[in-house]
């Protein structure tokens, strides 16, 4: 890791864990004044459709704001057929599909994180309906991280410009009339980010449904100690705070995929980390849990691809991009 970003990483690590330790965490305090004040006013609530890929078991969203029509699509999934490497898309034409019929703008194009079970299709998307693309700072650290596995060469920036806007911890943004806030939650990656528009908290691969618990956090930076402190951060948000979920693997006994809860239900719920779990006991059973976990079916095309903001490495002297598979190497 270059000087630079060994610095990133330590200011970023010390600004979380002095928040904690301190209890004085003003993107909280910011992010729970918005929600409490979306509650009391119906109009700075946003209209929300989720679409749901059940190849990835992904969950991507179209949040908009009804007065104006401006909108956000959050963790979209590009279709990916590993066996043959052949891309299309299907889950993103009914995106663009809704998008249109409702007469949406899009605005942003937000990732909550560098996903490592499916593909962005942020630059498809981007290319039919506009709108910046957006993800958290410590995107950098990530990619410092797999640049290097995937021997991504000196052409690859290590520097999120892939990116259109690196949100930091607490920053705001708007979508029409309506109020939104970025939060860092590390610990599945360090460049986890719950993005907040007016009541509905998009958590990303923090948390899930209550009876199916909590994210991983074994992949390279991840830590399940921060997953625990981000999980319970976001857990100290308004009680009636929707928070709407990456992904549902439908827990055993449910029959139908779920993706929205609400913080009340996750306190009171969660088999992971409800009230009353302690940090030592949640790091206990998450690192052991992560022990006996595969890695996901789309890990390698995955990150390589969205580290690059979604884009395909670029095309070798024959015209075709490939993906590149380290062997022995995780």
């Amino acid at each position: 890791m270059t000087l630079r970003l060994q610095y990133i990483y330590t200011f970023y690590e010390t600004k979380f864990w002095e928040n904690i330790v301190s209890n004085f965490d003003p993107g909280l305090e910011a992010a729970a004044a918005q929600i409490s004040r979306a509650r009391e006013d119906k109009a700075l609530r946003p209209s929300i459709a989720g679409f749901f890929d059940e190849a990835t078991n992904t969950i991507s969203y179209v949040v908009h704001d009804p007065k104006s029509g401006e909108a956000a699509i959050i963790d979209s999934v590009l279709d990916y057929e590993a066996a043959s490497g052949r891309t299309s898309n299907g889950s993103a034409d009914r995106i663009i599909e809704y998008t249109k019929s409702n007469n949406l703008k899009v605005m942003w194009l937000i990732e909550t994180h560098a996903h490592a079970d499916h593909i962005s299709a942020a630059p498809y998307l981007q290319e039919k309906l506009g709108g910046k693309l957006a993800i958290g700072r410590g995107i950098i650290l990530v990619q410092d991280v797999f640049g290097k596995l995937f021997n991504a060469g000196s052409d690859f920036e290590c520097d999120g410009s892939q990116f259109d806007k690196l949100f930091d911890d607490g920053e705001t943004f708007r979508l029409g009339e309506l109020e939104g806030i970025a939060l860092h939650v590390p610990g599945h990656t360090p460049a986890d980010m719950a993005f907040i528009i007016g009541d509905a908290a998009f958590v990303g691969d923090t948390i899930f449904m209550p009876d199916f618990g909590t994210a991983r956090a074994d992949f390279p930076g991840g830590d399940a100690r921060q997953l625990f402190q981000s999980i319970r951060r976001l857990l100290s948000l308004p009680g009636e705070t929707r928070l709407f979920l990456c992904h549902d693997y439908k827990a055993p006994g449910r029959d139908e995929y779920a993706w929205e809860t609400t913080v009340k239900q996750q306190r009171e719920g969660n088999v992971h980390v409800k009230d009353g779990t302690t940090e030592d006991e949640f790091v206990a059973m998450r690192t052991a849990r992560d022990k006996g976990l595969s890695m996901p079916n789309l890990i390698m095309p995955s990150v390589q691809v969205n580290i690059r903001g979604g884009r395909l490495p670029l095309p070798e002297a024959n015209g075709v991009s490939y993906i590149k598979i380290p062997v022995n190497a995780v």
